[in-house]
């Protein structure tokens, strides 16, 4: 049995990188000041940045319906099952839409839709561990049984360089983003599962930094019963702000000498919300032990 393991650019894997990794990724949708840009297509993180930069309002888009079904239809020519991995179900209606999709008698049964509940790099995480499974031999069935089983086994903190882009986004007051900008305070945001919710407060990036560094450690002990992170996948994403990232990573790898820690961008969708100059770190359990 042949399975396809497809995903889109909102797990970070442009449709070049999931060719050249044996995978399949389609391009979100993003309209720009009312123009319809493709991701990995014609926008690429260094224009994303330039036009947000410059006041472009962006507006987030899930994958188009025909998008999807013309990747459907062209995957199961060629493979006998289809596991489609889509942004998580509480940032957008794209999993919901596709798990429609999917009962319908030319996909029932040859499509298995993912309601993994992830973004970005812990996203491009279970894509990557789809992509073994299926090389194992494991059926559509039960790879997305376990993709779902293992869906909450990741933490996502990240803090944010301005509130501008929060406020515009409607996730805080202008008042409070006025006085969090006047103090200089850095919010803490965390994904765990289904959205982007607050976690913490923090008057400098330092002391924003330990905050995260200590919740990572927190999950890892408590929640992942992981002591030394050997059965975890760890990283320190960004937007655009890759320098500030590699100290980053360095600082992690002090509590966690032993790991390999990867660095990636966090993906357009999350950019559009906390703007550039962010920081993140990962922490996912996994069989794998890279990606």
């Amino acid at each position: 049995m042949s399975v396809a393991i497809l995903t889109d650019t909102n797990s970070g894997i442009s449709p070049d990188e999931a060719r050249k990794r044996g995978i399949f990724s389609i391009p979100t949708p993003f309209y720009i000041n009312d123009k319809l840009y493709y991701e990995s297509v014609d926008l690429d993180h260094e224009k994303f940045y330039e036009l947000q930069a410059s006041g472009a309002e962006i507006h987030t888009s899930m994958p188009l319906v025909g998008d999807v079904l013309d990747e459907w239809n062209k995957l199961l020519k060629d493979y006998d099952e289809v596991v489609y991995i889509p942004l998580s179900s509480g940032l957008s209606s794209s999993c919901e839409t596709a798990q429609m999709l999917s009962e319908d008698d030319d996909y029932d049964g040859k499509v298995f839709v993912v309601n993994n509940r992830r973004i970005s790099v812990t996203m491009k995480l279970s894509v990557m561990e789809a992509k073994a499974l299926a090389d194992q031999g494991k059926s559509g069935g039960e790879i997305k049984e376990y993709l779902e089983k293992t869906a909450g086994d990741s933490s996502i903190y990240i803090t944010v360089d301005t509130l501008k882009y929060l406020k515009k986004g409607g996730r805080v007051t202008p008042a409070a983003a006025a006085i969090g900008s006047l103090l200089h305070i850095k919010p803490i945001l965390t994904i765990q599962g289904d959205k982007l919710d607050k976690f913490a407060m923090a008057r400098t990036m330092k002391q924003a930094k330990q905050i995260m560094l200590d919740a990572i450690k927190k999950d890892t002990e408590e929640r992942f019963k992981d002591p030394d992170g050997s059965g975890c996948v760890m990283s320190i994403a960004h937007t655009n702000n890759r320098a500030a990232a590699e100290q980053f990573k360095d600082e992690l790898l002090a509590i966690y000498p032993d790991r390999q820690v990867i660095i990636d961008e966090l993906s357009m969708v999350i950019a559009c919300h906390i703007g550039p100059g962010s920081l993140a770190v990962t922490t996912s359990q996994s069989f794998l032990k890279e990606i």
